[in-house]
């Protein structure tokens, strides 16, 4: 019977030992996996590393389940049976993998990984389908035992890259939930009982070490001042922050006056998007009016121009054609005979009384018809001189004005006989 009891005992020594051995090595596989993983992230060896992290983050297989010895373990990740420091180290660094991938952007991100791929990692950000895969694999599906430092990741994953914050607010709020109220679902633990044993729950606000207090801080200040802002729930997270049980009344205070700070930005940014909207819809309009008024004034010009080459076409040929017409037939006459008075040698006879009374009234006409057409292009300047001619009958028609001026005069002419005078008797000297 002792012979037993002693069999009994070194075989349960030796079991454990096994046990031992294998999570000693099980872990330096992690460890070393995130090792190069992250060497290779650093020389932006992106499909390199994610093929290297992504065996430690995933579930294995069917068959690689199969020939696993943990069967209770065989459908969560490598990682969720590791300490809870290399848990969130691994976590954290495949998070920043996500977050470099998507920044590298759609025409990179496709050199490097293929378009269904990158495609397929860029949607689990911004879909945020991410947290769910995991709390699936890491954590047993259980998002109240994801370590703190992870979900400030997570949190901060979603609010960087998706479009919509709702999901982010539901999972933080799910899980400042679970981990401040435990639920201890028997039915489904059952399944990872070896799991639940390699890892105790967490049931406790997140508060116990300095450590967790700060975590549990930057939780509050996404979910407060990042998340429910990005909603529009700026209410909601004034009453959540003054009802929080973890934040004294100095953080309070703080967070308070963060939230108030950045409402009032966001409402100035508003403000100021509405003055810019407005500046650019009215330079819009004055542009348009501008472009409206150009088109008016070249439709006018266009308008007043073809009515004045119709006027112009209508008008009959001016009064100064009409008597240059009569004067061109004269001079053929003379051309011909000043052509001839070579040949002939002779010269023509001075023009008699009639030729010359004849040129004298063909003068004066011309002079009439220049003097009415001066008149009818500018009115204005024969009026200037009738109006000069009017003034001067009257200034003249004054009797003490004329003689003034009879009498300027003729001190100047006894001036100008003085000096002359003058100067014939110096010459003389």
């Amino acid at each position: 019977m002792a012979a037993m009891y002693e069999d009994l005992g070194s075989s349960r020594t030796l079991g454990a030992s096994v046990s031992s051995l294998s999570s000693r090595q099980h872990s330096q596989h992690i460890a070393k996996a995130y090792r190069q993983a992250a060497q290779l992230f650093l020389t932006r060896r992106l499909p390199e590393a994610l093929s290297t992290i992504e065996p430690i983050v995933t579930p294995p297989t069917q068959d690689d389940a199969n020939g696993s010895h943990d069967g209770d373990l065989s459908g969560y990740a490598p990682i969720a049976t590791a300490s809870r420091g290399t848990r969130v180290k691994v976590w954290s660094f495949y998070l920043t993998f996500l977050n470099a991938v998507v920044e590298l952007g759609a025409e990179e991100g496709k050199l490097a990984f293929g378009s269904t791929r990158w495609k397929q990692l860029v949607s689990k950000c911004r879909d945020g389908s991410v947290w769910d895969d995991v709390a699936r694999d890491g954590y047993a599906g259980v998002e109240g035992d994801v370590d703190a430092e992870v979900v400030v990741n997570l949190a901060t994953l979603l609010l960087t890259h998706s479009p919509s914050q709702r999901l982010n607010q539901h999972k933080l709020e799910t899980y400042l939930s679970a981990s401040a109220n435990p639920t201890f679902d028997i039915s489904s633990h059952m399944s990872s009982s070896a799991y639940l044993q390699r890892r105790p729950s967490q049931q406790n606000t997140g508060t116990n070490t300095p450590r967790d207090l700060n975590t549990r801080l930057k939780l509050l200040e996404l979910y407060t001042l990042h998340v429910l802002p990005r909603n529009d729930e700026w209410d909601y997270a004034r009453e959540f922050i003054s009802m929080s049980e973890v934040l004294d009344d100095e953080r309070k205070e703080a967070f308070l006056l963060a939230l108030h700070s950045l409402k009032e930005e966001k409402e100035d940014a508003e403000k100021r998007e509405e003055r810019l909207r407005q500046q650019q819809q009215e330079q819009l309009e004055q542009r348009r009016r501008e472009t409206e008024a150009r088109r008016l004034e070249q439709s006018r010009a266009e308008d007043e121009r073809r009515k004045r080459e119709e006027e112009n076409r209508r008008q009959p040929r001016g009064s100064d054609e009409m008597y240059r017409s009569p004067s061109a037939p004269r001079q053929a006459p003379s051309t011909s005979s000043r052509a001839s008075r070579p040949a002939k040698k002779a010269v023509s006879p001075p023009p008699g009384l009639y030729h010359r009374a004849t040129a004298l009234l063909l003068s004066m006409q011309a002079m009439i018809t220049n003097t009415a057409h001066s008149m009818t292009a500018n009115p204005m300047a024969f009026f200037r001189t009738l109006l000069f001619l009017l003034a001067f009958a009257l200034a003249f028609g004054r009797r003490d004005l004329r003689e003034r001026i009879m009498r300027i005069l003729r001190n100047g002419l006894d001036k100008v006989r003085r000096t002359v005078g003058m100067g014939v008797k110096v010459s003389y000297i």
